[in-house]
Parts: structure tokens; sequence; C-alpha cells
């Protein structure tokens, strides 16, 4: 891009940040929304001088900004060829907060769970609760009046705003709070622009005939939820215009405006208590979508909490997910569709009676089969599932999939029945299929067509869908946009729904507040056509991509790429739990998110002329602080597995430019350290002189903090050769396995493998190793696909008939073992070794894995361990909460009768194998550690035992906190009864 000499001196005077590179134009050209607009530039702003500095330079330049937090909105409102203003960075404070009142005041990048964190001490919670909970930002449920499954007991965003802060588009201060009489007509005296918009609102909305047109043609009062442009009808309830006693507060409508009126720098919210501690849901099931609509009503009677709808097309879905799946134990048959109804309360025994009125209300009207009901946490496990519900449907393989557009649709409860009804059909005339899903209790429901954008026969249904909908709203007096808003997809069709005279005053109002057009252009007034600037240009003949592992299940790597739906689940804080995405967390910087690099590999990939679509720096940059944790493949409702994508990136990358000196020594560890154990002694002498490793570090780029691995002075396998009778069972035996030793295990951390063997055989059971072929970790972890593909193709032939339900295959090392389940199956394409590849990987198991499981089929019990009193505090490798399931460890190191585990929610320990190592990578990986691991770890007493299951992560907890760290084999051998 050629440099702009305007925007450089625009950098040099923000406190904050400024990016106007191709990287960060991309990444910011898509929101999760359908649409694509690449922005003249991104902004990090800093202070509210940094946000006047904005305004100024583009009223001076003729450009827009366009406000943006985290940017999950769904119709294309954070989109724009102006300036993307990314205020989740820094202006995340909590600026003031008054228990007694109940009030907080925030800066807009606060994200609504960290704040209800914050308010939990003290009884109270911000209440609008969305789906996207865990990282949508307080400015942004303002922008779009944000409603989440909780409205039906508390209301929305609006019905919470107290004050209001920023600036308007002349770069003047406004501070909006509630206004009476005398208040009012002061503002009325103003000699600014702030005085002009509260004159136009004096004169506009005092006229009877402008106060019966919103009466009459706004959508009905009694649905709560409903956004569709500016609340016009806000403007006058209040006791300035008659229509009620409430005080005057303009930032009602700042609510749902889409930063199109003024650019907020502070919120102040009012809060409410807390729910009742004890939750319950009743999970109605039905064999119908009609059937489950009209069960909505009568439901409602019960006094409801919440009142949420799946469809069978989002639970098929879950079937899908390495997390999700785990999520749905309590789903009995197939139902067309399941309404989550929860009660709360301080008794659970009153919930019992409640929920057994419900039920008996249901089936005296004949509403559903089944009922199972759900308490506390696992009812919290359900509202995560339809919580995942958007992401989930990233899965749908191939093109189709569920596009945004009239999933907004908000009507009466008692209007829900006819209204989809009347959907359905129009949908079966287009011969599509929908999905519907979310807030059933608000009239709100879910409506999304499965359409193909990438086709203009689909574009041009997908128009008339939403143009149909929208006529189909207004005949019951409803809302297009319930809680989504307007942005692209639904902003030309508000005429339709409020009238065009009501329309008018829209225009009206933006003009005044922001005649040139600033802040957001071309939202709610002058709108994008909606079938315009989609994120696919219809009909284009899609690049044709060749990749070493298989991407056939997703269509090609670029369909895996555009699994990112953009519900930005990877931006959640460590406080929000699990690991992704370490580096943003590290960070907070959008361009570290899976989703960035998801965007950005789909726009490279997709736009590019070059035969290698993958040699280009953008890619290298937004992909190198990857640490391939695989969480995303777990954590991502779309299951988007960035560490696989940027293995392949890298082995095409480096084709291009070249493999670093570095790259092969990491990624050829175990072939170097397979050489040097030979010489130890020697290796270690040399690594441990301060001048030989200091030149060492220097000449291959690891960072001069780390200290060198030494090698085992004899390696597992030379162990094993020279002591046979280890492999024996010690008590009558059980079965033979086989343990498969690792690179890892073998040369550099030897005593976990004897750990695993020792428990085994300790435990009857005979142990079997062959010599494998390296796992091929290192390999994959540095891009170099070819040379891991022949190990794959290697260890798949040597075990393809030895591995099998009798005899299955146990790893000691998480990363290592679980190629056999992951990456193997993807990099052996001969549809036989597939075959074995599949079998081998279907009797694999993680050292816990296998010991949870004999357990459980009672050949393992806590009598052959101490009864010594011992606590541990538990770390658990990434890919192993990826692909397993830590509480897996946490419970085999609970057997031994008084063995107290406390299982940390740790997140990423941020050594990630060699990241760590990396001279520019090392600063990051110990953030990383300081998120949530380190602290944790401090706190440890002595005599407290600390496990971590990965050799990296063991060398990150003595590097981070200096205290040592074992593999839970070794735990669990000291424990063996004697």
């Amino acid at each position: 891009m050629k440099i702009n000499h305007k925007l450089n001196n625009l950098k040099s005077q923000l406190e904050g940040e400024l990016f106007y590179d191709d990287l960060y134009r991309h990444i910011y050209a898509t929101d999760a929304s359908v649409y694509r607009m690449l922005p003249e530039a991104v902004a990090y702003p800093k202070t509210e001088a940094d946000i006047k500095l904005l305004i100024q330079y583009a009223a001076d330049n003729n450009t827009h900004l366009i406000p943006r937090t985290a940017g999950t909105s769904l119709a294309g409102q954070v989109v724009g060829k102006g300036i993307i203003v990314d205020v989740s960075k820094y202006m995340t404070e909590i600026i003031d907060f008054n228990p007694d009142e109940a009030w907080v005041k925030v800066q807009p990048g606060v994200i609504r769970d960290e704040l209800n964190r914050f308010l939990e001490p003290y009884g109270l919670w911000f209440a609008p609760n969305t789906s996207t909970s865990s990282r949508c930002m307080i400015g942004g449920m303002t922008g779009n009046n944000s409603s989440g499954s909780t409205s039906i007991k508390y209301g929305v965003t609006r019905d919470k705003i107290l004050e209001v802060e920023g600036f308007l588009s002349n770069g003047d201060p406004i501070h909006i709070t509630e206004l009476d009489k005398d208040a009012f007509n002061q503002k009325l005296l103003q000699n600014n622009l702030e005085g002009q918009i509260y004159r136009h609102i004096r004169d506009t909305y005092s006229q009877p005939e402008v106060q019966k047109e919103i009466l009459e043609n706004m959508p009905y009062p009694e649905i709560h939820r409903r956004n569709n442009g500016y609340a016009l009808d806000s403007l006058i309830d209040n006791e300035i215009f008659g229509q009620s006693d409430k005080k005057f507060n303009l930032g009602k409508i700042i609510a749902g405006s889409e930063g199109t009126l003024v650019f907020m720098t502070a919120i102040k919210v009012k809060l409410d208590k807390v729910q009742p501690p004890k939750r319950l849901m009743v999970t109605a099931h039905f064999d119908s979508i009609d059937e489950s609509m009209r069960a909505v009503a009568p439901a409602m009677e019960h006094g409801l909490y919440q009142c949420e709808l799946m469809d069978d097309i989002i639970l098929d879905q879950t079937k899908k997910s390495p997390k999700y799946k785990h999520y749905r134990d309590f789903i009995q048959g197939n139902p067309k569709a399941i309404l989550m109804l929860e009660l709360r309360g301080n008794q659970m025994g009153d919930l019992e009676q409640q929920a057994q009125k419900l039920i008996t209300h249901l089936k005296e009207k004949n509403l559903g089969y089944a009922y199972p009901i759900l308490r506390n946490d696992e009812a919290a496990k359900a509202e995560e599932l339809r919580k995942a519900g958007l992401g989930l449907l990233g899965n749908l393989p191939g093109d189709d999939k569920a596009v945004a557009g009239i999933e907004d649709t908000a009507v009466r409860i008692t209007d829900l029945p006819p209204y989809i009804a009347d959907f359905t059909e129009i949908m079966k005339q287009k011969g599509k299929t929908p999905v519907y899903f979310a807030h059933a209790g608000a009239g709100e429901i879910h409506l999304r067509p499965i359409l193909n954008l990438k086709k203009s026969v689909d574009v041009r249904i997908y128009r008339e869908l939403v143009s149909e909908v929208a006529d189909l709203v207004h005949q019951y007096k409803g809302s297009l946009s319930g809680e989504h808003g307007s942005g692209i997809v639904r902003a030309e069709f508000i005429p339709v729904i409020v009238g065009e005279k009501n329309y008018a005053l829209m225009q009206e109002l933006k003009s005044i507040f922001d005649p040139q057009n600033i802040f957001n252009p071309h939202k709610v007034v002058e709108p994008y056509p909606m079938d315009k600037n989609l994120r696919y240009e219809p009909d284009r003949k899609e690049p044709e991509i060749p990749t070493l592992f298989d991407f056939t299940v997703e269509g090609g790597i670029l369909r895996a790429a555009e699994k990112c739906n953009g519900s930005g689940d990877c931006r959640k804080p460590p406080e929000a739990g699990g690991v992704m995405c370490p580096s943003y967390q590290a960070t907070k910087d959008e361009k570290n998110t899976t989703r960035a690099r998801a965007n950005a590999l789909r726009e490279f990939l997709t736009n590019s002329d070059k035969i290698n679509k993958f040699d280009y720096e953008e890619l290298y940059e937004t992909l190198s602080l990857c640490l391939s944790c695989k969480a995303c493949k777990n954590e991502c409702p779309s299951t988007v597995d960035m560490a696989m994508l940027k293995s392949e990136f890298l082995y095409w990358y480096q084709k291009a430019n070249g493999f670093t000196l570095r790259n092969k020594l990491f990624a050829y560890s175990g072939k170097i350290n397979k050489f040097f154990s030979r010489l130890s002694g020697v290796y270690n002498f040399f690594i441990r002189q301060n001048w030989f490793a200091g030149l060492f570090k220097k000449m291959t780029g690891i960072a001069s903090q780390r200290t060198l691995p030494p090698l085992e002075k004899q390696s597992l396998t030379a162990w094993l050769n020279k002591h046979p009778e280890a492999l024996k069972p010690k008590t009558e035996k059980k079965q033979s396995v086989y343990v498969f030793i690792d690179e890892f295990s073998d040369y550099m951390d030897s005593q976990p493998g004897k750990d695993v063997i020792k428990v085994l055989t300790s435990l009857g059971y005979e142990v079997k190793t062959i010599q494998s072929a390296d796992s091929g970790r290192a390999y994959v972890s540095k891009g170099f696909l070819e040379q891991a593909r022949d190990l794959a193709i290697k260890n798949v032939k040597l075990y393809a008939g030895l591995i099998n339900e009798q005899t299955p295959l146990i790893g000691i090392e998480p990363s290592a073992i679980l190629m056999f389940r992951d990456e193997y199956l993807r990099l052996v394409k001969d549809e036989n070794l597939q075959k074995d590849a599949q079998k081998i990987s279907d009797n694999t198991y993680l050292f816990e894995e296998f010991i949870k499981r004999e357990f459980e089929a009672g050949n393992i019990s806590t009598n052959d361990f101490t009864e010594t009193e011992q606590k541990i505090t538990l770390h658990v490798h990434c890919q192993q909460k990826a692909l397993s399931d830590p509480e897996i460890s946490a419970f085999v190191l609970s057997i031994p009768k008084n063995y107290q585990v406390r299982l940390l929610d740790s997140g990423c320990c941020g050594m990630a194998g060699s990241f760590g190592y990396e001279k520019e990578h090392y600063e990051l990986s110990m953030k990383v550690g300081e998120l949530k691991l380190f602290p944790a770890l401090r706190k440890t007493k002595s005599g407290e035992s600390i496990a971590a299951c990965g050799t990296s992560c063991r060398h990150q907890i003595h590097d981070g906190v200096n205290k040592e760290s074992e593999h839970p084999a070794s735990i669990l051998a000291r424990a063996l009864k004697k």
C-alpha cells in the first residue's frame, strides 16, 4: 500500500495506535456478518483526546469513523470504508460505581461478563445477557441495544441507560443525562450543536401529528425488543412531550443508534440485583417447530427467567463439536425443537413444584413429548450450549450457510405461531430450509435461511426473503430487528416497518446530529443496498488450493478458514475460562485472535494472484503468534483448527522463502537428540557453559533468558533394552498394551515414561514397545509437512496390525500421542491406510485416559494405592484440553483415597513447544504464563505437588515460577502400594 502522508501525520499525533497496512485492513474488512468493505485504516485510541483528534481528521479529510468494540455484530454495523475506531484495547476502564444507588459508569470497551464479575461481590449485575457475553462490550451493547436471554425478566440495554458521555460530530463533548422540564429548557438555550439538537427535538416531537405517526406506526410497545433505526418512541415517552411522567433522556435514542449519532466514551447504566441462586430448567421436547411455538405463551405464564429455543439443525451440529457433544446428554429421542424454560428461586424444592406445574400445563395442552429437568450446573451447561448456537452453525458443511438477515424479527408472543407458520410458508416457496433458535419468550426467533451466497441465484433469494419477511413483520406490527440492529442488511427496509414519515424523522435526526455524515455512514439512513458489499463475489470460481493436510471434509483449506463466522469466542478474556486465544489475551490485539487469522487467511487465499497463495508476509505476521495450542479446535463453536491451518501455511510459505536454521533445529530435534544421546555427557557439558550456550542461542535465535534443556544420560529406549523385565506385569496379567515411546520422553524427559511403565506393570498390564518413528509433532509445528507425512505413514503401517480394542496404544507426552488422533488422520491419504489410521486413532489413549477406563471397568481400584494424604495442583497440556478432557487427569490423580486434586483453569502455559524458546516470542510466552498459571502456582504451599502433563509445560513452570512439576504418572507411581 502506498504511504498516506495524511494518515502518517495523524498516526504521529495519536497517543494510541493507527494502522493502515494491508494486514490490519483485511482483518477488519469483515465482521460477524456477511459483509466486506476494506477500511482506510484502523485506530486504537487510548484517550478522549485521541477520539477528538480522529473526529477532526475525518471532518478535514472527508472520511468516516466506524466505532467498534468486539466486532460481533451480525448485520454489518462495523464494516465500512473509513477508519475503524477500535476501543476494545484501551478504553476498558470501570470509571465509577455506586453500589447503594445501583449504577456503574464504564468506558465502552468494558466486557459485559467482566463487569459482572466485578459487580458480583455487591449482589448486583448488568442484566442484558447476549450469547456473546464473554466478549461483547458495553459500548457495542449500547450501540445495538442488546437484549439476550434475560430480557423477558430484566429488559434490554436501552432500559438501563442513565447517562452517555462522548463527542458530537463537530468534536464538541456531550454529556447526556436524565432531564426534567427545567433542565431540558436549559439545553434549548445552548448556542452550539447540542443546543441545535435539543431544539430540533422540541420543535419536531411536540407536534401532535408527529406523535400520532410514531404511536401508530412503530412496532407494538409490548414487543420490548424493537430496534428499527432510531427509537423515536423513546423520544416522546416522557413528561416533556406528555406521553408519560418519565424524565427526558436522550441516551434512550443513542441506544440502538449503531454509532451513527454520538461517539461514546463513557456509559452509565443502572444495575439489578443478581438473579436468585437456584436454577432449574425444563427442557421441553417437541416434534415440530409449530408445536414449540404454540407452547411459548402458556409457558410464559409461569414466571420464566429464560425461554430459549433450539431446533434440530443446531442440535445436530452439537454432535460434531469436541466440546459441546458432551453437553447434550439430556436430549431424548430426536426432537425437532427444544424449549429451554428456566425457573429461579432461593429454594430448589419450590422450583421443583413450579416445574411440575409448568410440565402439567404443557401436557394438558398436549404440547411436547419429553420434559427433562436440569438443575444448577446442568442448566448452566445447557445454557452454554444454546449460546453456542450461532458458532455451531459455522460447522454446516460446504458453502451452504445459515445466513443472517431475517434472524432478528420480533413479534408479540401471541402472534408467534401464525407468524412462524407464515414465515415457514415463505421459505417453502423459495425451496429453502431455515434454522430456528433463540429468544422465543421475547417473541424473537432467530430465523436463518440456509443459503450459498457464493451463487447469484441465492443472493437474489436472499434479497427477496428479507423483503418479503419485512412485509410480513409489518403485517404483525412487529420489529424486523429485535436486538441485532439494522446495520447494512436491514437498514433499507426500515421504512417498511416504521413508515415513510417516521423514516423521514430518522433522516432529519441523523442530519442534525451529524451533518457531515462522519459517524458510521450508510447505517440506519442512506443505507447501503443489502445485497452489495457481500463477503463473496457471486459466481466467482473459487480457487483450488493444493495442501499437504487433507481438508476434504471441509471442502478444501479455504472453506476450512471460512468456517469462522466471526462470533468472536476467541476474544474472551482469561477470566472467562478455557484457553482460547492466549496470544490475544496477552496482547488485546485483534490481529492475534483466531478470527483475525482466519479472516486474513481467507482474504489472501481468495484474492491472491500468486501461484503460491500462501506467500505473503502479512499472513506470516498474523500467524506467527499462534501458539498452536489447538484450543480453537475445541472452544471455537465452528471448530476452526488454526494450529493445523498455520502448519499448512508454514509449509508453503517456507517452500517459497526458505526454512530457517532455527526452524530446522526445532523440526529435526528428535533426530538431533537421538544423535547426541550417545554423547549426552559431552552435549550437556557444553550447553551448561555460558559462553557456548550464549553463542548458540545468539546464532539460532533462541531467547537468551532460556536454559537449554539437557539430554538424559540414558535414553528411555536404551534403559528398556537394559531392563526388559520392566515391561512385565508385576501381578496377574490383565491385558497387553503398547506404550508409544515418543521423541520427547525418549531423549529429554524419560522419567515420565519409566513411571508410566511402572504404574501399568504394577497394576497387572504387560507393556510392549516397538522401535517406532518419532511422532512428527516438531515437524508439524514448524511446517515440515512432507517429513511429518512420512512419519505418519511409517507409524500407521507399523502399528496397523498391532493396535486394536484388546491391545491399545498408550502415550506419555500429550502432544506426541495425540498426533495419532488428529494430524495423522489428515496426513495419511491412502484409502487403505486411512482405515488403519482411524482404527489406531480409535484405540489410542493418553495414559490418564487408559487408567480411568480401567478404573471404571473395575480393573483398577483405590486399594492399589497408598492412603497417605497428598495435595496436588494440576495443570493440563493445551492440546490435551482440546482433544481430551482435563477432568480425566484430575480424576486419575484422585484415585488414591486421600489425594486431593485442584484442577487449575490455567489456560495456556505459554511455552507451546518451541514457541517460548524463540527470542521474539519469549516476552509474550511469559505474559501468557502470567495470565493465570504463574499466579496460581505461586500460591501453592510447601509439600503440595504440582502435576503438569506436558514436558514443555514443566519447563515453562520451572522458568516462570522456579518450581518443579511432574507428569501425573510420576505422582501415581509414588502412590502405588509397596
